[in-house]
């Protein structure tokens, strides 16, 4: 229990990796390719956000792909470029760092008055980043609970808290600490999502208007 509160990093560094990965995390993919396709501002339709499942309302399914890959590969970039740069020493700190200022940062971008996206898909570019046997397990109790349940954000919901569990269970206490904290920030993006699958009125997968 005391390795979990004892990081080698030092403080310079662990600032360092978490700028590093706020900017890369905060660049809109998005917004940045909905706009060069000509389809205007992204966050003036569906939810307002920047991410993948909102640009798949503009019903081009290529750029909604496009926005999917790159929110989560920002975050692995940010992850394993931090670690190898530092080092075997401390390069997983500082990777799950800016892994997860990647995810702030998609989040809260500071060039749109940081209203960002949900963070799913960066979350689980994180994951790859620091701990890439886990996005199985992510894969496959999202593809579980989709299809019991139809509901995409139900999905995500129970897959990001089953993975902090995961962690812990395999002995990466620090991973898990970290991304306790993102599957917290998760469900409190998602507290829309939630009130609408309590009321029975959160849209299926599949499902039109």
């Amino acid at each position: 229990m005391t390795e979990l509160f004892t990081w080698q990093i030092t403080l310079p560094i662990a600032l360092s990796a978490l700028a590093f990965g706020y900017l890369l995390g905060s660049i809109p993919f998005g917004l940045l390719l909905t706009k060069a396709a000509g389809l205007g501002d992204i966050r003036a339709i569906g939810s307002g956000n920047i991410g993948a499942t909102n640009v798949l309302r503009t019903g081009n399914k290529k750029l909604a792909a496009a926005t999917l890959f790159l929110d989560a590969f920002k975050a692995t970039a940010a992850a394993l470029m931090a670690a190898a740069y530092l080092g075997p020493e401390i390069g997983s700190e500082a990777g799950v760092l800016a892994g997860f200022a990647a995810f702030i940062g998609h989040l809260f971008p500071v060039w749109l008055g940081f209203k960002g996206g949900k963070g799913v898909a960066t979350y689980i570019g994180t994951l790859l980043g620091v701990a890439p046997a886990m996005v199985l397990v992510f894969a496959f109790v999202w593809l579980t609970i989709a299809k019991v349940s139809r509901y995409s954000s139900l999905s995500a919901l129970v897959a990001t808290l089953v993975i902090p569990v995961a962690l812990w269970i395999v002995g990466e206490q620090k991973i898990a600490l970290v991304l306790s904290a993102m599957t917290l920030i998760t469900y409190w993006k998602h507290k829309a999502n939630i009130e609408r699958l309590i009321n029975g009125t959160e849209s299926k997968i599949g499902q039109k208007g």
